[in-house]
């Protein structure tokens, strides 16, 4: 098994450990269908922002319920074995809320990074991360990057 792929169980010990050696964990979440440089660019700057950077993955059928049908491209074995892959990522955790909230409780992120498409108060888990005193960061996204526009030019092929 990947050992930057975890279980929600497994992120308990693999946080404690990277809290010893990192002062900053960051989060961030999202589908990451079909990954691309703005995901590349996106994760990199999240990175950044901290010294370990955790992913929360929506599973297929979380991909499913927000993307509609026909999504996701890839299975979610498939996305965080390539997640895992990038140097910036530290650790991939699946997870099937309707939002990364639980998740990001049990992260307890001293920065929460999403892209700058949201405003701060529509960033889900913002105002717990707040609430002891971690950081909200919202990053650009890369102009004409988006899943949603290489699969429309896909579909024109």
């Amino acid at each position: 098994m990947n050992p930057k792929i975890k279980t929600v169980k497994q992120l308990a010990a693999f946080l404690k450990a990277a809290r010893k050696r990192s002062p900053k964990i960051v989060f961030t979440n999202g589908c990451f269908d079909v990954l691309h440089f703005g995901h590349v660019d996106y994760l990199r700057k999240a990175k950044k922002c901290g010294d370990c950077l955790v992913v929360g993955l929506n599973t297929d059928r979380s991909v499913r319920n927000l993307k509609g049908a026909g999504r996701p491209v890839n299975r979610e074995r498939d996305r965080a074995e390539i997640l895992s892959e990038l140097f910036c990522v530290d650790a991939v955790v699946l997870f099937g809320d309707k939002t990364p909230y639980r998740l990001i409780k049990r992260v307890r992120p001293d920065v929460l990074v999403k892209g700058a498409d949201y405003s701060k108060d529509k960033i889900v888990g913002a105002d717990f991360v707040g609430s002891y005193g971690g950081k909200i960061k919202r990053i650009p996204f890369v102009k004409g990057r988006s899943t949603t526009v290489m699969l429309a030019k896909l579909r024109k092929l």
